[in-house]
Parts: structure tokens; sequence; C-alpha cells
């Protein structure tokens, strides 16, 4: 944010980049950038400027002054501060004589960018001071509010609590306009201005959490670390705790992160219970990230009879699962929803409110119950409600769910956009934390597709900075996607190995479901069927627990690869009638039974995993020499991994199919290769939106791109589709 600023005050000048680069103080290198911030240090100014300066007549210079600390260019606005300040616009010609500043019948500009610095940075501080104040005097108080607010505080010399309640005004007025960087700046400046030491800590506290909703977690934590203590207020308490746990989540440990939410629940909880679903709820995150099951459950049960923690309360508070026993009724009151009679119409991981975290939650509860269309639902809320109210800081971890959930719903070419879009704004704000997720998100996909240096690459970047961290959710979906790499080139003793390692690192079934079908097969390939047995035992239970079509077909298919050979086709079968039932629409709610037909909602499995279903089951068909009925199995799971961009494994597939007898096998490679695949990931979401209708400056917006960007990516993308217009894009995607 600073770079940019700096960048748009220079207006592409290479000299003025330098200069106002060279003249930041250290508090505005953090970020301390507020809506009128110039500069401040007194770096040497070019001699040229500060000759032609000094030569202007003293009224001159004090109404430049005023215009260089005006942020508009408001010729009126100018005119009126020149009133206030003894000059009138004649005083201005002068300067426009010598070619510092170029009027018009509404504006006024300054001939180069550091023309502006050096006007202001040559004043002595009386005369800034006497500008600020008269350009506050010149603006209309209800029209202007928050610019007059802004000179108000430039002009301030210390506390001055009616100055800082303005701009408390002005912070809460840009947050409801979706600016939170600005609302930031506006709480610290007032909190500068504030004597009270309880209304200062309360500012701060509020600057620190809107400069988190922006993604700019450094100056959050600069910010909480201003804010004075103790705290004996528990509202602030809590609110502070809040702030460090955001801080420990982006820069050290998430269990770390928990435990200080969990204390200061325990201390403030008696006085404050309003504060606890929200420090509750920002616990049972941070576990989530570190892959603690037992920390969540830890948390939920302080509160769980809090509708936010009725599911972790009843999957991971102590005792509530066994995982290779039967299925506890627990879990099964979670789930909840169309699969348990008489369950009523309630939807137990709705959201609880309609904040960023409630949502947020509330999609990973879904994907954790393995109920896909209704995670895909709530993570596609949340990744609107992060673009519609601005809160870029929230959209990088938003976007890795819904990319989360789109790859167990096998939506490729989804996944690959939302996770590279979340990637970019990850590493644009330095969110360290959220971009290893989503590196090892992007790894899995690859991992998938055979791409091979770009897995290992992503993986081990991932790895880089997850494992000393103890973020053990994203660990292990790089060690997957590392052992899910080995699998497809058929080696599977080195993917047993990132296997069983990345299982280590989630031990509950609900964090593993889909890494224990990678790990089963891995096992029995590697000739070791016996290190499949636990965690097929573990995958049953579970999936018998949540009843989820899609997540029992997974059960079926594993159980299948180590049951007895006489029981082993019948599990294939079923697997199969399960991932065609997973396809099938479901209610939005209301009781039914498994087998009934429901209209209504999107598809709740993944075609990938049908032709990994498919392709071990015509393997074994083609063992037990029977190879024509093996070929229409094979031929589904060629197909299917082709348009999905799994080359290796539609390889596989296809020497398959060609031992069964297909001779003409088609090249499995080539089907893959079409034209939409040619396109870089940015270009894809771009085409991938333009498709859809939205204008260059739509599509801009929300890839935080500039509109100039998206047309040059679409110049691009068009000769690459063989394409010449917009109006072709639609029917080629279909």
């Amino acid at each position: 944010p600073v770079a940019d600023r700096i960048a748009d005050q220079a207006q592409g000048n290479p000299l003025a980049l330098r200069v106002l680069t060279a003249a930041l103080t250290p508090a505005q290198r953090a970020g301390q950038l507020g809506p009128l911030g110039l500069p401040e240090d007194t770096a040497p100014l070019p001699d040229l400027l500060a000759e032609q300066i000094a030569r202007l007549p003293d009224p001159t210079r004090a109404l430049l002054t005023a215009a260089a600390a005006d942020d508009t260019g408001d010729l009126t606005v100018v005119i009126r501060a020149a009133a206030r300040l003894g000059g009138t616009i004649a005083d201005l010609e002068p300067a426009e004589q010598a070619g510092l500043l170029r009027l018009n019948a509404g504006t006024v500009r300054f001939g180069h960018p550091l023309i502006r610095y050096a006007a202001y940075r040559s004043a002595p501080l009386a005369r800034r001071i006497a500008a600020h104040h008269a350009l506050a005097s010149a603006l209309d108080p209800t029209q202007h509010a928050h610019r007059r607010a802004w000179h108000l505080a430039a002009a301030a010399t210390g506390p001055d609590e009616q100055v800082a309640a303005e701009l408390e005004r002005v912070a809460e007025w840009a947050g409801s306009r979706q600016a939170m960087a600005s609302a930031s700046a506006a709480y610290e400046r007032s909190a500068h201005l504030t004597a009270d030491p309880r209304l200062r800590s309360r500012r701060l506290i509020d600057a620190a959490q809107k400069a988190a909703e922006a993604g700019q977690d450094e100056r959050c934590r600069t910010l909480a670390d201003q804010v004075p203590l103790p705290l004996k207020d528990p509202a602030l308490a809590a609110d502070f705790a809040r702030l460090r746990a955001v801080v420990e989540l982006g820069y050290g440990s998430p269990a770390e992160a928990a435990r200080t939410l969990l204390a200061c629940a325990d201390e403030v909880g008696t006085a404050r219970p309003d504060k606890l679903p929200l420090l509750l709820t920002d616990a049972i995150h941070a576990a989530l990230s570190a892959g603690d099951t037992a920390l969540m459950g830890e948390a939920a049960a302080r509160a769980p009879h809090l509708p936010a923690l009725v599911v972790p309360a009843r999957l991971f508070a102590a005792k509530a699962h066994a995982p290779a026993g039967p299925p506890p009724d627990p879990i099964r009151a979670a789930d909840g929803g169309p699969h348990d009679q008489g369950a009523g119409t309630s939807d137990p991981h709705a959201p609880t409110g309609d904040g960023v975290m409630d949502r947020l939650l509330a999609g990973h509860y879904a994907h954790l119950l393995a109920d896909h269309a209704r995670a895909y639902e709530h993570a596609v809320a949340t990744v609107d409600q992060c673009r519609e109210r601005g809160v870029g800081g929230w959209l990088p971890t938003a976007l890795d769910l819904l990319a989360r959930v789109e790859a167990a719903l096998g939506r490729t070419d989804d996944t690959q956009a939302h996770a590279a879009e979340g990637l970019r704004l990850a590493d644009y704000y330095d969110l360290a934390h959220r971009a290893a997720h989503l590196r090892a998100r992007l790894a899995l996909l690859a991992a998938m597709q055979g791409r091979e240096a770009e897995t290992r690459a992503s993986a081990e970047e991932a790895l880089a900075y997850t494992r000393p961290r103890g973020v053990g959710r994203a660990t292990a979906d790089a060690l997957q996607a590392l052992g899910l790499l080995e699998l497809g080139l058929g080696r599977a003793e080195s993917a047993l190995t990132h296997l069983q390692a990345a299982a280590a690192e989630t031990p509950h079934p609900a964090l593993a479901q889909d890494l224990l079908p990678d790990l089963i097969e891995a096992a029995v390939r590697a000739g070791r069927p016996e290190q499949a047995h636990e965690p097929t035992a573990r995958l049953t239970a579970w999936a018998a627990a949540v009843r989820r079509p899609a997540l029992t077909a997974l059960s079926h298919r594993c159980t299948a690869l180590t049951a007895p050979d006489e029981a082993t086709e019948a599990h294939f079968v079923t697997a199969l009638e399960l991932h065609a039932h997973a396809y099938e629409p479901e209610p939005e709610d209301g009781p039914g039974s498994e087998s009934e037909p429901r209209p209504g909602r999107e598809p709740d499995g993944s075609p990938y995993q049908l032709a990994r279903t498919a392709l071990l089951y015509g393997e074994w068909l083609r063992r037990r020499r029977r190879p024509v009925d093996a070929r229409a199995h094979l031929r589904t799971a060629m197909e299917l991994f082709a348009r999905h961009g799994a080359t290796p494994w539609a390889d596989r597939a296809r020497t398959e199919l060609e031992a069964a007898g297909e001779s003409h096998a088609p090249d499995a490679g080539a089907a893959a290769d079409t034209r939409v695949a040619r396109l870089s990931p940015q270009e894809r979401e771009v085409v991938r939106l333009a498709a859809t209708g939205a204008t260059n400056r739509e599509i801009a917006t929300q890839l935080f791109l500039s509109p100039r960007t998206v047309g040059h990516h679409l110049y691009r993308a068009f000769p690459k589709l063989g394409i010449n217009s917009r109006t072709e894009l639609a029917d080629l995607l279909t």
C-alpha cells in the first residue's frame, strides 16, 4: 500500500519516485499514511525547485503551501482558503508564471509531482498549520466532513478530543463504504489525538482491526503494539486478544493463536459473555488451520450451546468420536440435514450471523461433514461478501475455502482460477500464512494433473512456511500433493511415505477424508495392504457417521481394495452407484432416504473420483480376465481424466484399455490439450468472467486489476483460443 501511494504521487516520474521514497519516515514505511499524508522527512529538495520556491513573494508561498496541503486540486477550495489566509487568487500568479502551477477554471495542478512536495516541505511548521486550518474552514462540514477532519488533524499539535471525535466519525464512514485501510488510518490518527488512555486504547484497537480486514497484518501488529497494557476493561481485553491472535496466526503458530483466545475467553467470559462467541469462533478457525481437532474440541467445549460451536462440539469434544468404532449419535446429530429421518428442516451448519467468519466457518463445517454442495454455497457467499464489503484481508482465506470445495466437487478449472487469484492477493498483501495454504491447494491440483516441477515447487515452498509454525492442515495438503503426484506417476512406495506423513498431521477423519483414499490406494499398490486396513476402517466409520453418498462411495472403493476377493466386486459396484447418486441434485432441506431423487441443489460428488473408482474397477476386472466388462469402465475413466487434465491417470487408463483389447484407444494426452489449457492462469480467470458478459471494468474490480490489464489479457487470449470477439467466448467455454 505504501508503494502504491508513492507511485500514485510520483505520477510515473523516476526522480519523484526516488525523492518521495527517500523522504518516508519509518512510521510511513510501516503503512501509516493518512489520506493527506505527504512524506514528512527533511530530505534535501532538488536545488532548482528550492530556489524557485524561495524566489516567490511571501503571499504566493503561503497560498502555494495551501494548494500543496489540499489533496483534491479544487480551485474553489484553494481560493476560499486563500481568503482566510489574507490572500487572493492573484497571489498565485507568480507561481503560475514560474511554471510551478497550472490553473484553469476549476482546478489547480502542479507542474511536476515534486513541486507539491517541495512547496509543502519548504514551508515552516506554522505556515503548514495555518494552511490546514484555512482549508478546514473552507470545506463544508456536512458535505466534506472527512476531508475537513483530516485537515484539522494535520493542524493539531497535541491531544484534541473534538478533532479526534470527528476523525472517529470519518473512520466509521469509511468503514461503511468498504474503505478499510482509510478507516484504519482515521482511527489511528484519532487515537494519537486522544488523551484519555481507555479511549485511546479503544481507537488503536479499532485501527488495528480495520488494518487486518484490509489485509495489512504487519500494520495490525504495529498498531497492536501501541495499545497501552494492561487493559482493565474486559471488552477491550477481548478485542485486543483477537488482534494478537490475528498477528500470531499470520506470523507465528495458529495453535498458539487459539490458546491466546481461549485464555482470554476464560478471563473475560463471565464479565462479558457477549464476547465469547467471537473469541471462541476465532479460536476454532485458528485451531482448524493448525489441524488440531483436540484444540477445536477444547474451544467448543467451553460453550457447546452456542449455535456457532454446535458442530465442533459434537465432532471434536472429548470422547465424541471413536475413529474405528460405530458411528456415534453426536456426529449424526451434527450432520442433521436430509439424511436423518425426522431431523427437521434446520441447517446445522448454516451461518449463525452475517459476518465473514460466520459464513467461513459454516462452509468449513459443511465441508468437514462432506456436504460439499452446501459448503460450496457458503464459500461462494463468503467470497461475495468479502468483495462487497471490501474486506481484502479475508478474501484469500475465503478463496482458499472455495477452491478446496471446488476441488472436492471436481471443478478443476474453477479450483485453479480461485486458488491462483487468492495466492496473487495473499502475495500482494504479504499474507504468508494464507499464501502457504493456497500454494498447497495449487500443488494438489498440479499433482492431479501430473505437473511434476510445479507440484514440487509449490509444495516445498508451502512446507517451508508451515512446518516450523505448526500449520498442520496446509502441511497435510502439501504432503498429500507430493504423495498424489508420486501415486499418479506409479511410484507407490514414495507416495506411501508422503501420504503417511500427511495423515499424521490430520489424525481425525473429518480433516483426512480427502487424503485417506490416496493413502489406502498407495499402501495397496506398494504391496503393503496391511497398512491400508486401519485407514480404511477410519474412513468407513466416518462415512457411516456423516452419511453422504460421495464419501460413502470412497469408503466402498477403499474397502474393495482391502476386502477378500469374493466381496471386492460388490463394493466396486456399490461405489459406482453411489458416485452416480452423488451427482443427483438434493433438496434444500427436509427428510428423505438416500435412494430418493432430490431436485433442487448442486451435485455433491466429483467426476475425478468417479474416474478413480472406474479405473480401479476396470483394472480389477481385467486381471480377472473379464476384458469386455473392463473396457467400459476404463474408457469412462480415461475420458473423465482427460477432461480434468489428469494426464498421468488418463495415460494409465489408456494403457489398461489397450491391454483389455481396445487397440485404437485415443491419446488421452491429446484429448486433454484443449485450447483453454493454453491460457495462463490469469488469462483463464479473465476469459471465464468475460464469457459471463462482464465488462472489462467489472472484471478488473473483481480481480483487483486495472481495466487496461484486463484488455491486455483478452488481447493475448483470443489468438490462443482461435476466436476474434467476446461473443464467441460463451460458446467456446461451454
